[in-house]
């Protein structure tokens, strides 16, 4: 799967879109027509997100080559929220997307396990093999160790599906265990190197490994170091935008050939109708405003990268 978006990023952009919602990012006019047909219920709360998301993948899917959903804004709406997750996937396939499903999962065994089979895999019910959620990426959380992330290796060989563990994450807190030096070295390094490692068995004929690895845009240093010690892992880049990162701070993230991260951005993105740089265009055309912010997105990485 790594190679497809490889492949994607060439022909388009390195920009992966969050999908991010929250109730005031989404327009007054889908919301009351969503309340009008579901009420103001969880349901509404769905019909409202899904709207909101289409809106969006249908005016830049021809620019990005993936969309990255962060399923705990879903969940908050409960069973509703979590339908709108699986159609905005499925609608996300449809106009030709990746999807890096933003999960963050990793337990141990048979948890592990599920978790990875239930977004990346399948689960057999009676004689029908079926698949849960599907995204084609996974963002995995390795603190509990190679038993928590091997399930999802596992699943990623076999059914052509991809992972990013997180190592150094883009939030100012992150250095509080992150930065931890263990035998003269942060623990981010360390992590990195078992990213490295666990890549190694799951290298897919692009020369790219299926597991790659998260490191914020806001500590471009850092992105240097970890790029040197996973030369062959995707690397997601969050923090973009609203978090602060801009683009000159992602060159070290891309190897000599400006290949091998995404970049991402959500809220800079998903609700640029809010921001007065693209005010504009106002709430009826928010679809459009994130185009354009897409686009801006994109000349500024592109100036970064020469």
């Amino acid at each position: 799967m790594v190679g497809k978006l490889m492949e994607e990023m060439k022909k388009k952009a390195p920009i992966v879109v969050g999908l991010d919602p929250q109730m005031g990012f989404i327009p007054p006019e889908i919301l009351k027509a969503a309340f009008a047909e579901y009420g103001e219920t969880l349901e509404g709360a769905g019909e409202a997100i899904f709207r909101f998301n289409k809106g969006i993948v249908d005016n830049v899917c021809d620019l990005v080559p993936a969309v990255k959903p962060q399923i705990a804004m879903y969940e908050m709406f409960g069973l509703p929220g979590l339908h709108a997750f699986k159609r905005t996937v499925d609608y996300c396939h449809e106009k030709g997307l990746l999807v890096i499903g933003d999960v963050k999962r990793g337990d141990i065994g048979s948890t592990s396990a599920a978790y990875a089979a239930a977004h990346l895999g399948s689960v057999q019910v009676g004689e029908q093999t079926l698949v849960p959620f599907g995204e084609d990426f996974a963002t995995v959380n390795p603190y509990l160790g190679t038993d928590g992330v091997k399930p999802f290796i596992d699943v990623c060989r076999s059914a052509g599906k991809g992972i990013f563990v997180l190592v150094k994450t883009s939030n100012p807190s992150s250095g509080e265990f992150q930065d931890r030096l263990i035998d003269g070295r942060p623990l981010y390094e360390h992590v990195g190197e078992m990213v490295h490692k666990w890549g190694l068995d799951a290298v897919d004929e692009s020369g790219w490994s299926e597991v790659g690895a998260v490191v914020g845009a806001t500590y471009p240093e850092m992105g240097r170091v970890l790029r040197e010690i996973m030369p062959k892992c995707c690397i997601l880049v969050p923090g973009y935008g609203a978090q602060g990162g801009t683009g000159k701070d992602l060159k070290p993230f891309f190897d000599a050939d400006g290949l091998g991260a995404i970049v991402n951005s959500s809220r800079g993105i998903i609700a640029a109708w809010k921001n007065d740089k693209y005010k504009a265009f106002g709430s009826a055309a928010y679809e459009y405003a994130s185009r354009q912010a897409v686009l801006d997105m994109k000349a500024d990485i592109e100036e970064a990268l020469g």
